[in-house]
């Protein structure tokens, strides 16, 4: 019963996110990628979500799991699993060649690969290294106002210092629609631009089979654990996930205006 009751509410949720959803998943800045240039300026705004999304996750991992010393078990056994094993596949996955790297170190080799400037992303990495703040290491590394507000969005939730919301977040604000997104940009791309695009497509088809197939159904069940039968967790959880998607059609409308092409009314 309670299996269904919890099965029951993540339907509820994704019912209520579905106009989000919708119109994220059908924005028109899939179809605005039209030379290799157009590709390079997605993926230089892009790199700071892929980049981001690994904060979520460590985020949940810090929360859910003991990553202290001295270790003592924390939480759930079966949510420790669930995340441990995003985090195996997100932060030590497999390059083309079969050597381990995460995917936003796919993500880099991709951009150098096709010739995107990984200038600005570099220099944000480097200033966080230093200690500078998430906003400050943004405001060095130069970038654009919708890559700013994007990311700083991205760590208001994970400040929230709520589990359910930082993994809602997560979920259907990356996860559960990351597959439909990537859809959209694999297409053509390998015969359009032969041998300049081979990691980011490896890249692409790698997430939508690991979200798809195996990290959105864990990340549903974490949801679940986590908001258990309060309503309150819930609700909270629409909400976030709802700004999380909003968020990112700002990010695309940004990325649309950087190409010289009108937002989508």
């Amino acid at each position: 019963m309670s299996t269904q009751v919890h099965s029951d509410s993540i339907a509820e949720l994704q019912n209520a996110l579905a106009p989000a959803r919708e119109q994220l998943v059908a924005h028109g800045v899939y179809q605005s990628l039209h030379s290799l240039e157009d590709l390079r300026v997605f993926m230089q705004h892009h790199v700071f979500a892929v980049w981001d999304f690994m904060s979520l996750l460590k985020a949940l991992q810090r929360e859910l799991t003991c990553v202290e010393v001295p270790w003592v078990p924390r939480g759930n056994p079966a949510t420790r699993r669930l995340i441990n094993d995003i985090v195996l596949e997100e932060e030590t996955d497999v390059d083309p060649e079969g050597n381990p790297a995460s995917h936003f170190e796919l993500y880099l080799r991709s951009m150098r690969e096709c010739g995107a400037d990984t200038a600005p992303i570099e220099r944000l990495l480097a200033a966080l290294a230093k200690g500078a703040s998430v906003g400050q290491a943004l405001e060095q590394a130069q970038a654009p106002a919708s890559v700013r507000e994007f990311v700083l969005d991205t760590f208001r939730v994970i400040e929230s210092g709520k589990p359910h919301a930082v993994a809602a977040a997560f979920t259907f604000g990356r996860e559960d629609v990351i597959p439909d997104m990537f859809r959209h940009l694999v297409g053509d791309l390998s015969r359009r631009f032969p041998g300049q695009l081979d990691t980011f497509t490896y890249y692409l088809n790698r997430h939508i089979q690991l979200d798809e197939e195996v990290h959105t159904p864990l990340a549903q069940q974490m949801v679940r654990d986590l908001c258990g039968h309060d309503p309150q967790r819930w609700q909270e959880s629409q909400e976030v996930a709802t700004r999380c998607m909003q968020a990112r059609v700002a990010l695309w409308d940004g990325i649309r205006a950087a190409l010289g092409q009108p937002e989508v009314a």
